[in-house]
């Protein structure tokens, strides 16, 4: 059996240090065999903000691997977003990216955030065929019989046009993985919590979301997934500090854009904990 932390979603910045020190403690008493942490560090990808970010990550005494969010690509400096964009997670460059090999299961990262897109909304995920192949190649790498995790940081999910897309590329990233067996693609971004099978020509594949451990919330309170793995089974359980059953934390859809539900008809999970407004950004 192999038990892992899913979170996503920090925002330093912005971050709930309730949810965080329970986290942490939670790690601290529970041992998982891993963390994977999928994207949003940091709020604005300011220099304190990685600090803070670096030092609690760096503090959980057990794998890590963390996938960058779109909102840790430097907000503020273009030069540094190009050429530098990671120069502010030095502290912890090691775990970005990092593929995991735990027994019998493995973790293979897949990059989805872009410094520049041919589109508006640079916040929106972008599976490139580069990301893609070097993503399958460490999977075709692996042992025979290995239960595959993806981790990426939007959903790869796309709403019908190019313009819409949550992240361009999803649908054919989401067709190859399935093609390899991958038993889930674990992602963040939405801030609510997800456990959903999607079709592919290549046939289904599970995709599941873990929200946020900010003060940024949609429609649930801050939580995380735990999740346990026996041989290619995935039991998932969303954990937050309001005691809300799994199933009440877990929206039916992602959100094409990813905002929060204000308006009828968008996606909100059934525990429906949706804020008036977000919160500031100083």
């Amino acid at each position: 059996m192999t038990r892992l932390f899913h979170i996503s979603d920090l925002h330093f910045g912005l971050e709930d240090r309730a949810a965080l020190a329970w986290f942490a403690d939670c790690v601290r008493r529970e041992g998982p065999d891993a963390v994977l942490i999928t994207g949003d560090l940091t709020m604005r990808a300011r220099t304190r903000e990685f600090a803070a970010a670096c030092d609690w990550i760096g503090a959980l005494d057990v794998p890590v691997t963390v996938e960058v969010g779109n909102h840790d690509l430097p907000y503020f400096n273009p030069v540094e977003r190009f050429f530098f964009p990671y120069r502010r997670i030095r502290g912890i460059r090691r775990l970005v990216e990092r593929e995991l090999d735990l027994p019998g299961v493995a973790i293979v990262p897949l990059k989805t955030t872009a410094r520049a897109q041919w589109r508006l909304d640079w916040s929106k995920g972008w599976v490139t065929r580069e990301a893609l192949e070097k993503t399958l190649a460490a999977i075709d790498a692996l042992p025979g019989g290995t239960t595959v995790l993806v981790t990426a940081h939007h959903p790869l999910v796309e709403a019908g046009t190019k313009g819409r897309a949550l992240t361009r590329g999803g649908e054919r990233a989401l067709a190859a993985l399935a093609k390899r067996g991958v038993a889930a693609v674990l992602t963040g971004h939405v801030h609510d919590a997800f456990d959903l099978v999607k079709a592919t020509a290549a046939g289904p594949i599970r995709m599941i979301g873990a929200g946020t451990l900010s003060r940024r919330i949609r429609s649930t309170p801050p939580g995380f997934n735990d999740l346990t793995l026996e041989g290619a089974a995935i039991d998932v359980r969303v954990r937050n500090l309001d005691h809300v059953p799994t199933p009440d934390m877990q929206i039916d859809d992602v959100p094409p854009d990813a905002l929060p539900p204000r308006e009828a008809g968008e996606p909100v999970a059934p525990v429906a904990a949706v804020p008036r407004v977000d919160p500031p950004v100083h």
